[in-house]
């Protein structure tokens, strides 16, 4: 296993999976070691300026013996996304696979999707030295945006587009100890039904930040 992304065929709105499933994100908490790997590796693909976090790591239970974990939290693509339902310049848009991603020359810098994001995700930089707010940054899936794939001014507005080479998000490829998947949702619902019966469970628990993201599916 290599933190997964699917056999998938590009197309220009995404990618065809062949099961038809979604993208999804997955930190398993049992395994996740707060190596803060991720969020060290998305910040350098992407070249991130001072302030802005498109990942980072939780604590849960801090401190109580035995009940203490640590989770990898970014934008989670969700399936029914808020973010794009409160845009009231509509710079959202979600592509053919589920990633979801934003026109940053739309953006108008309101905020109004980090009220709504239960993740915390959207991102603002200031854009200059009185702290006015600039437009929204947040995870990408590694797949870029609305400028022409590879180019500069992708590169410069959204970071790396890891997802047109056919490879996974820096963030899960990084991850040593394969905690954060990245792939089709029938590949990690897989991953986490195995393990959960390796680890002697009858049924698989669904963790907080997969519901929440793509309800019970």
């Amino acid at each position: 296993m290599s933190n997964l992304m699917p056999n998938a065929t590009k197309n220009n709105g995404g990618f065809d999976i062949p099961d038809h499933s979604r993208i999804k994100f997955y930190c398993d908490d049992n395994r996740c070691i707060d190596c803060h790997g991720c969020d060290v590796a998305c910040k350098e693909a992407h070249h991130l300026p001072v302030g802005v976090n498109r990942r980072r790591i939780v604590t849960l239970n801090e401190g109580i013996a035995g009940k203490e974990k640590s989770l990898s939290i970014a934008c989670m693509h969700c399936s029914d996304a808020p973010c794009a339902k409160v845009c009231p310049v509509d710079c959202f848009y979600i592509r053919s696979d589920g990633i979801v991603l934003h026109n940053k020359e739309t953006c108008i810098g309101c905020g109004y999707c980090l009220y709504a994001c239960p993740f915390g995700a959207p991102q603002f930089p200031t854009d200059d030295v009185f702290g006015s707010r600039g437009s929204m940054d947040k995870c990408t899936f590694c797949a870029g945006g609305p400028a022409p794939t590879h180019s500069q001014k992708e590169f410069e507005l959204y970071g790396q587009n890891r997802i047109a080479e056919g490879k996974v998000p820096a963030c899960a490829a990084m991850c040593s100890t394969k905690a954060l998947l990245a792939g089709s949702s029938k590949e990690v619902s897989l991953i986490i039904r195995t393990r959960a019966f390796n680890r002697g469970s009858q049924t698989a628990e669904i963790p907080y930040t997969w519901s929440k993201a793509y309800g019970d599916s």
